[in-house]
């Protein structure tokens, strides 16, 4: 097995305070207020520093893709002294065999895709905060249910007793016109089915997905600058036996 790539650090608190109130400016440029608008801070690719810059920025709402990255960065996390605790939101595709290890620290899991994932979740971690992730363009590969499943979906995690706070959506290539589309199908989706949080939009679309009603937008490089290029390749690895 090959190494996992390394971790980059973050650049400090006060540079990511100074980039969370240009985000600020993009938010209110769009019309919007910036405090209807909550800001996960994605630390895919950083290492742990990336949780202490956002957390001394005031952004309490941390996001991570990879479960592995996300167990390692709680409990380094959880050993600082005093200030405010991040709110895990866990962005990655649900895999059943990580759910064990992801329960205990996980406050919001925004890629609920199918049922069985809900189910694995409720088991864990009743009354857990979910989200709902909406595919909208037909490709094979991409995570998500489309929206034609989402309402029956919807209601069995309900029925599971899980906290459905609202959809999620990660807009397919092809311009800011397709992410619209994709944002405007489902924040009317999220309206039908009575859901307040819509996660739309990460650093290169969060304006239009703002327009389009966006309550969440998930940001990694407009606060940490460019991830490393070995972020993006697999580093999965087993967390527990």
């Amino acid at each position: 097995m090959s190494a996992r790539p390394p971790l980059a650090p973050a650049p400090p608190a006060d540079v990511v305070a100074a980039r969370l109130e240009a985000l600020g400016r993009r938010v209110a440029a769009t019309g919007r207020d910036p405090s209807t608008v909550r800001v996960v801070a994605v630390t895919k690719g950083f290492d742990v520093t990336a949780v202490a810059a956002a957390l001394g920025a005031g952004v309490v709402d941390i996001g991570e893709n990879y479960a592995t990255e996300l167990v390692a960065k709680a409990a380094l996390a959880a050993g600082a002294d005093g200030g405010p605790r991040p709110r895990w939101h866990y962005l990655g595709a649900v895999q059943r065999r990580r759910v064990r290890d992801l329960a205990p620290v996980v406050g919001c899991w925004q890629t609920v895709a199918r049922v069985v994932e809900a189910e694995v979740i409720a088991g864990r971690a009743p009354g857990a905060c979910v989200l709902v992730e909406i595919e909208v363009s037909g490709r094979d590969g991409r995570n998500g249910c489309s929206p034609a499943e989402a309402g029956a979906l919807v209601d069995r995690c309900r029925a599971l007793d899980l906290d459905v706070r609202g959809l999620m959506v990660v807009a397919p290539p092809g311009g800011v016109e397709v992410a619209r589309a994709a944002f405007r199908t489902t924040a009317r989706l999220g309206a039908a089915l009575g859901l307040a949080e819509l996660s739309m939009g990460m650093t290169g679309d969060l304006d239009v997905a703002v327009e389009e009603g966006s309550t969440m937008v998930r940001v990694g490089r407009a606060l940490f600058g460019p991830r490393p290029e070995a972020a993006d390749r697999a580093r999965e690895a087993p967390l527990t036996p």
